[in-house]
């Protein structure tokens, strides 16, 4: 994106001495209370849309796992081609891996030239685009020298083409995913780079979910008009995700008490740092559900039928959480330790990552890995 072409948003690179500080206080890792998870009141939908690709109606068989990559170095983001094989980001590497669902070695497809990884920052999110198979488009989040930015590139060389820079980078709270969604638009959930002011300055890209075009400009219709900013208020934005009816969900690190499950309104304040959890005073949008932060630290998020499936982190279980409002259920809980990355597959199965090998996580043979759960 050139000078010309980009939001006149506060362009700045922030690696300090108190985001250092942070890392130990308000990692993915810190210590907290267990307060039960639980639902409050719900937020108003978004206006109903298309089915997404995140979205399927069959039902995830999670009795039966099946290991399709193992000896990954920390794999984070995940995305899939029309065929059903799956691209996957080697955070610390800056490698794209392409795994198929039936096993086999995985194979090296790309590597993003400027990846610096330090902390949680590196090669993050991955997306693909509906109509891949005309434009061959692939997009990336990563973290570069100076800021976090968004490429794409196609698989077949050549260097990849900046579409959106100047997210500020920090040792912590980088963000991350990127999604497109039912209007084909790129969502990207990004970070408060250990700044918390940052996510309620609209004219600031970080603590924020973006909506930009393929091309990587504000899309149209959008709250401001020539901004890209979807949401703010917004801490660390790792999961996103739509149901059927359009709606969308977008997965939070909370601080020292609560992790979250938040309803994305198109021009909603999601009150960090004012507010951790529910502010119940209406001047921001509350989630729907929040876990104790040791019980999730959440990444990943995907929907499959009526049920929101999000991967936790230092929790080191699978949370299920019913669309229709029943009580959230953990699954795996420490049987396969830190979980990264959660996506439904064409086919209607369920990929999840492990993330063990981030310098946070206890390596079991075979880490990293990604296990597959087929549909019924």
């Amino acid at each position: 994106m050139s000078t010309a072409d980009r939001p006149s948003l506060r362009w700045k690179v922030a690696v300090t001495a108190a985001s250092a500080m942070l890392l130990a206080a308000c990692s993915s890792d810190e210590p907290a209370a267990a307060p039960e998870p639980r639902r409050s009141a719900e937020a108003t939908a978004t206006a109903p849309a298309p089915a997404s690709p995140s979205s399927h109606g069959g039902t995830p068989d999670l009795s039966a796992p099946e290991t399709v990559a193992t000896g990954l170095d920390v794999p984070w983001g995940l995305a899939f081609l029309p065929d059903g094989s799956a691209l996957v980001a080697e955070r610390d590497s800056g490698d794209v891996l392409r795994v198929r669902a039936g096993g086999g070695k995985p194979q090296q497809v790309y590597t993003v030239p400027g990846v610096s990884a330090a902390g949680e920052g590196g090669l993050l999110g991955l997306a693909v685009p509906a109509d891949y198979a005309e434009t061959e488009w692939v997009y990336a989040y990563y973290t570069a020298a100076r800021d976090n930015r968004i490429v794409r590139f196609k698989l077949g060389g050549g260097r990849p083409e900046v579409i959106f820079d100047g997210i500020d980078k920090a040792g912590i709270h980088n963000g991350g995913r990127i999604a497109f969604g039912p209007d084909r638009m790129l969502y990207v959930g990004t970070g408060d780079a250990g700044d918390g002011s940052e996510s309620q300055d609209r004219d600031d890209s970080n603590g924020k979910i973006l909506r930009l075009t393929p091309a990587g400009r504000p899309a149209p219709g959008n709250p401001r008009a020539g901004s890209p900013v979807w949401s703010l208020g917004h801490r660390n934005v790792q999961g996103l995700a739509w149901a059927a009816d359009g709606t969308m969900y977008g997965i939070e690190f909370g601080q020292n008490r609560f992790d979250e499950v938040n309803k994305i309104e198109p021009g909603g304040n999601y009150g960090w740092p004012e507010v951790e959890g529910e502010g119940g005073d209406g001047d921001y949008v509350d989630p729907i559900v929040t876990w104790g932060t040791d019980e999730a630290s959440p990444s990943g998020a995907a929907i499959a039928g009526d049920t929101l499936y999000v991967a936790a982190l230092r929790g080191q279980r699978l949370w299920t959480v019913p669309l229709d409002g029943g009580e959230p259920k953990d699954e795996f809980s420490g049987r396969y330790g830190r979980l990264r990355t959660v996506a439904v597959a064409p086919d209607g199965a369920l990929w999840l990552t492990t993330s063990n090998r981030d310098g946070r996580g206890d390596v079991q043979g075979g880490d990293d890995r990604i296990l597959r759960f087929p549909a019924r």
